[in-house]
């Protein structure tokens, strides 16, 4: 397995859609456990291939305490949506950002698992939050969009900062 880069905000890559898997192959699996390695190195609970460069629809999530749980998703697809509630979200791609965010209380999502099988999922809590939000990313969408504009051109100009390199002072 390796560690993997991930994309920081304002990084126009990850405004791309990915494109569906074709076919789940050790390839698609490779980049999966990668990305699994590389989620909880960060660390994180979740992580999007469009975060580490890769324009795939594939996800992984592990919401557990232990990081016991992994959670792979390729191709997901939420199909139902109920209730609404606010948590607070961060961002791999949007370091040391946090802010409230309204999503869908529950989803059910459709998926294909690391063998290539279909399967439904039905997820409420912080699993659901953490499925839209990683389904977002694979659609060019990040948490921040959510948020009103000021506190994007914030967001926006404190990061940027971070990317200039240091001018050296004579």
């Amino acid at each position: 397995m390796a560690l993997l880069e991930i994309l920081h905000y304002p990084d126009p890559r990850l405004r791309k859609s990915a494109e569906a898997v074709a076919k789940v192959t050790d390839e698609i699996r490779r980049l999966a456990e990668d990305m699994l390695e590389t989620m909880y190195k960060a660390p994180g609970i979740g992580l999007a291939a469009p975060q580490v460069n890769v324009g795939k629809r594939v996800v992984v999530i592990d919401v557990s305490e232990e990081k016991s749980s992994p959670l792979y998703l390729i191709n997901p697809e939420i199909v139902h949506r109920e209730g609404t509630e606010q948590m607070e979200e961060g961002c791999l791609s949007v370091p040391g950002v946090f802010d409230l965010v309204e999503r869908s209380e529950r989803v059910t999502m459709h998926a294909l698992n690391l063998d290539g099988k279909p399967f439904e999922l039905d997820a409420d809590g912080l699993l659901a939050v953490c499925i839209q939000h990683e389904i977002d990313h694979l659609n060019g969408k990040l948490f921040i969009d959510y948020l009103s504009s000021l506190k994007r051109q914030r967001i926006r100009k404190k990061l940027g900062k971070r990317e200039k390199p240091q001018r050296q002072v004579l």
